[in-house]
């Protein structure tokens, strides 16, 4: 019996269920890089990619493929958030669209208003090591614009999926995969061909019109 007791507890230990403690809102590591999913409710967008993030000095470079509307398109975003500018990078053109970035930067974190629904494993708690514990999150967008449900893993604050109700498409499914901490910094650095882009006047862009 006294070995049966230590076995259940090291497992119980390894996938978090020994903490009576409710979880606690985080904030994911500074630099890192990941792939990512996005699809709507209406079925109007789809996309996979990856991305780089950076919020030491508030930059973010997405590249994605994908469908809207039924017709195929490919998009690289390079946002630098200080410097109030988004890139739209053609790399097969060479060419370059310099956008004013009207953006805040918010970083990847469970707000402090969201409130805790649930915390779950993905894959099983059979054993140490075959499971991932998962806090998930409700609360409302800041302008009241619609809701949105988050999910961060328990250790190291790393996002896992995200749920965002949006006026024209409906639920927007965001799903991340495949996330590394750092990030190579030359990846927000803009090639050559867009030294010489010019800010387009009345052309201004915030994060979520870059998946529209």
């Amino acid at each position: 019996m006294q070995a049966t007791y230590w076995i259940t507890l090291a497992m119980c230990l390894a996938v978090g269920f020994c903490s009576a403690q409710k979880p606690q809102h985080c904030r994911s590591p500074p630099l890192y890089t990941g792939g990512m999913t996005v699809g709507t409710q209406n079925e109007q967008l789809w996309a996979v990619g990856g991305y780089a993030y950076d919020a030491i000095t508030q930059r973010i470079h997405l590249g994605e493929v994908g469908t809207y509307n039924n017709k195929s398109f490919t998009y690289d975003a390079l946002m630098l958030f200080q410097e109030e500018v988004l890139y739209e990078i053609n790399h097969h053109d060479k060419t370059c669209v310099k956008k004013a970035l009207k953006s805040d930067f918010h970083p990847m974190e469970v707000p402090k208003a969201a409130s805790f629904v649930s915390q779950v494993v993905l894959g099983t708690s059979s054993g140490p090591g075959e499971g991932l514990l998962v806090n998930s999150w409700w609360g409302d967008m800041p302008d009241k614009s619609g809701n949105y449900m988050l999910s961060f893993t328990e250790f190291g604050c790393l996002p896992v999926s995200a749920l965002v109700k949006t006026k024209n498409m409906g639920w927007m499914s965001v799903s991340y995969f495949n996330n590394m901490l750092g990030v190579d910094p030359n990846v927000f650095i803009p090639p050559p061909f867009c030294k010489d882009a010019k800010l387009e006047d009345g052309e201004k862009a915030d994060f979520f019109s870059i998946f529209h």
